[in-house]
């Protein structure tokens, strides 16, 4: 036979502080969203875009049958010593990159950093030089990243001797810029406050002893 089982259910706000804290790890074990990312990475494409840096591309297959370019940007974390992030890309001058990386971000001074060095290196040199950054190895960090620098001079002048030095310093220091931003993010979307802005927007229920039910 049957039987109808009543079983008292609780929103989020109205759980006890212990319960409460066993709903925001069931939740939590669910991780972000899919492609969490992506407000970042947009952010890194238009930083890249300012310092003069093209990112390479690769095709991704839609489920739809097509194909959209994915930008060329890696990263594995937060938890092991061998994290980071990387990307590939070519480098070359973009007028006013100092002023206007300002512009976009104020109080970085990461990137006001970057912008210096990369526009300092490129008055040495007549504004003739050029970088490919490309991904080499399984890992994803800054040190994976092996960066090629060319000048292109209509005397044949090579590169000043600091430049490749300089150049693969500061896209490395991009790099590590991007993984603080996607670990902030990540820290972000993991926290207690946004864990349970998601358990309530959800209208999830509990058990008086905080496990999920229904």
């Amino acid at each position: 036979m049957p039987e109808l089982i009543c079983t008292t259910v609780y929103q989020f706000p109205e759980l006890s502080d212990a319960a409460k804290e066993k709903a925001r790890s069931w939740y939590r074990e669910l991780g972000p969203h899919d492609d969490w990312w992506d407000a970042v990475y947009e952010d890194f494409e238009r930083v890249c875009e300012i310092l003069g840096i093209r990112l390479k591309t690769t095709p991704v297959r839609l489920m739809g049958g097509g194909t959209r370019a994915k930008p060329s940007i890696w990263f594995s974390g937060f938890w092991s010593q061998g994290d980071g992030a990387c990307f590939e890309g070519y480098w070359s001058h973009a007028k006013g990159a100092a002023a206007h990386i300002r512009d976009y971000a104020p109080q970085d001074a990461t990137l006001h950093s970057i912008a210096d060095r990369l526009q300092a290196l490129q008055r040495r040199n007549f504004y003739q030089l050029a970088a490919e950054a490309s991904h080499r190895g399984r890992y994803y960090h800054e040190y994976t990243m092996s960066v090629d620098v060319t000048r292109d001079s209509p005397t044949w002048q090579s590169p000043t001797d600091d430049a490749e030095e300089i150049v693969t310093e500061a896209l490395r220091d991009l790099a590590r810029w991007l993984y603080r931003q996607l670990e902030a993010e990540y820290d972000h979307l993991t926290s207690d406050e946004a864990i349970e802005e998601g358990i309530i927007v959800n209208e999830y229920t509990f058990t008086e002893a905080g496990r999920r039910f229904g």
